[in-house]
């Protein structure tokens, strides 16, 4: 095959042709003076390619990681250099620790001003160096603009290859503007490791030894196909499901072998149960401090139960949990290869997975608070939208209510429906909602924010509007504190509050100055009539929330941590 001859086009413009080729329709950034040549670019092919222009980097690169999320493509986002850099790293961090596809572009300094520190430089190589504890699988500086295809081929590769994460494409001002012919390159397929038949025959094995056998299901690189696929496997084999820290879209929780999310503010009768376990069959997550409840549901390095690791990344199998069995292999490759396998005859653990269920089942089952109820807001939500709504959410302590009482749907039923970040990054909900509101137009997305949390990335309502968000929804709940740092607080030093009290603005009067229809609620009864309205709306709409700040989480109260810090003799 000959190497086909183009017509010269600026690298900038071939930049955006090769992001087309990929099959990217949709940009997230911040403009910059560095990258002129790739916005001209997208101007040029504005058909086929839309730039979204966002409000700061740190949303806009939340915004390509949620994108991330729901196409399984890597996520797109473009910053300039220095400042626009390390704005853009708390989504860089995020999807390295979520394991979502994404690449952050970087307008860099012209190539004769390097290593002067030039106006905003920063060497991105020593900034986002790539390991299993940086910020980026690989971080690529373009110094020759004919091989700028060859890297972004790369970099769609390295993205989504083993363990998905983000990687980093350094672009110097200069390069930008040469005119080159270098064909764009086909889309990117990612090899996939496969388990082999000897560690399928072993897991076989162990599994049929069993006899109270515990499947936690999560990390990235999942797929319609292979969640169908899990439901399959764990059908046949009668197996109790829980999904990793903020996955719980991977397995249908209205399923009868589903178990609930092994996570922050887990039902306690969950986690005896893992630690209970005979067997973990660990199928895709990292199996990090969150899942693990710090290290403790699993002991490390070596857990009490047996353990079986399947992981797309062969440098995540045993860096923490020493395993019965590694095995290396894509949840797209290995799903399937589960769904193939014969069970025994006689399951013995029938009675083990009932029991787990109807644990979930109890754990829907919420104190009635008053004036205003957050289970009661939840379930409310979930009968007036229909089901495959997205829901996204940032960190913070009012995200429990929504991972207690959310019944997610499974992925092959209506996609992706939970956008939330294991890194606890806050600010995440806004503008993943936004992406994902203008990414699937035909679908609901609500944003469940703290007060804390909405203010950080909150300015992305002007983005919704400006680019014609309609079917989007943002919830605040306003107790007027930082309220997991006041529950430590709490904990530890009882009484004694510092630095976690907030200051707010009239939430649905800020909502309205950016276009959106806006709502208050202070008690339960007013939830329902302006959920109606603002689903009636036609536009953008926001809920304003005002809870008590005692209202710590979905199972205790502040002044209820607070006295028994104090019994316990804390200061």
């Amino acid at each position: 095959m000959t190497r086909q001859a183009t017509t010269p086009r600026l690298a900038g413009h071939k930049l955006v042709e090769a992001l087309i080729a990929q099959g990217v329709d949709t940009a997230f950034g911040v403009p910059g003076e560095s990258y002129l040549a790739v916005l001209d670019g997208f101007h040029e092919y504005a058909d086929k390619i839309r730039f979204i222009a966002c409000r700061q980097e740190g949303g806009a690169a939340f915004m390509a990681e949620a994108q991330g999320k729901l196409t399984g493509r890597p996520g797109i986002c473009f910053v300039t250099r220095g400042p626009g850099a390390t704005n853009a790293s708390i989504g860089l961090h995020t999807a390295f620790q979520d394991s979502t596809p994404m690449i952050l572009f970087i307008g860099q300094v012209a190539s004769d001003q390097r290593d002067r520190e030039a106006f905003q430089e920063v060497d991105y190589r020593q900034m986002f160096g790539p390991g299993t504890l940086g910020m980026a699988k690989w971080v690529g500086e373009v110094h020759d603009a004919e091989r700028l295809p060859e890297y972004v081929a790369r970099a769609f590769h390295t993205a989504m290859q083993g363990r998905p994460g983000p990687v980093v494409l350094v672009l110097p001002e200069d390069m930008l503007t040469q005119p080159i012919t270098a064909p764009v390159l086909p889309p990117v397929r990612p090899a996939e490791a496969a388990p082999t038949p000897a560690a399928l025959a072993e897991l076989c094995e162990r599994l049929a030894a069993a006899r109270k056998p515990f499947v936690i299901a999560g990390g990235g690189g999942w797929t319609p196909e292979s969640t169908a696929a899990l439901q399959a496997f764990a059908e046949a084999w009668g197996l109790p499901v829980g999904c990793a820290f903020r996955f719980q879209d991977l397995f249908d929780n209205r399923h009868p072998l589903y178990a609930g999310d092994v996570g922050i503010g887990i039902n306690a009768r969950l986690a005896a149960r893992v630690k209970e376990a005979d067997l973990i069959l660990a199928i895709g997550p990292r199996l990090g401090e969150m899942t693990t409840g710090g290290y403790t549901l699993l002991q490390a390095p070596r857990p009490a139960q047996a353990l079986i690791h399947i992981h797309a990344g062969a440098e995540e199998l045993g860096r923490v949990y020493t395993a019965e069995l590694l095995i290396n292999a894509s949840m797209s490759a290995a799903a399937p290869a589960l769904a193939a396998l014969a069970p025994p005859a006689d399951i013995p653990w029938r009675t083990w997975a009932e029991a787990a269920h109807a644990d979930y089942e109890a754990n829907l089952v919420p104190v009635p608070v008053a004036p205003l109820d957050m289970a009661e807001v939840i379930r409310l939500i979930d009968a007036k939208l229909p089901e495959g709504t997205i829901f996204t959410n940032g960190a913070g302590n009012y995200s429990g209510w929504l991972h207690r009482f959310h019944r997610y749907t499974a992925l092959h039923r209506e996609g992706r429906s939970q956008l939330a970040p294991t890194s606890g990054a806050m600010g995440y909900g806004v503008p993943a909602a936004v992406a994902a509101s203008l990414l699937q137009q035909d679908r609901w997305v609500v944003n469940i924010a703290g007060d804390g949390d909405f203010l950080m990335t909150g300015q992305e309502l002007a983005t919704a509007t400006g680019y014609g968000a309609k079917k989007l929804l943002v919830v605040v709940v306003d107790n007027g504190t930082y309220g997991t740092i006041r529950m430590h607080q709490e904990r530890e030093y009882p009484g004694r509050v510092s630095g976690s009290d907030l200051f707010n603005p009239d939430f649905a009067q800020l909502a309205e100055a950016f276009g959106f229809v806006a709502f208050k609620a202070e008690s339960t009864e007013q939830v329902g009539p302006a959920l109606d309205a603002a689903i009636a709306a036609g536009r953008p709409a926001l809920i304003h929330l005002r809870l008590s700040s005692d209202v710590s989480t979905s199972r205790t109260t502040l002044t209820a941590i607070r006295e028994s810090a104090l019994k316990a003799g804390h200061a």
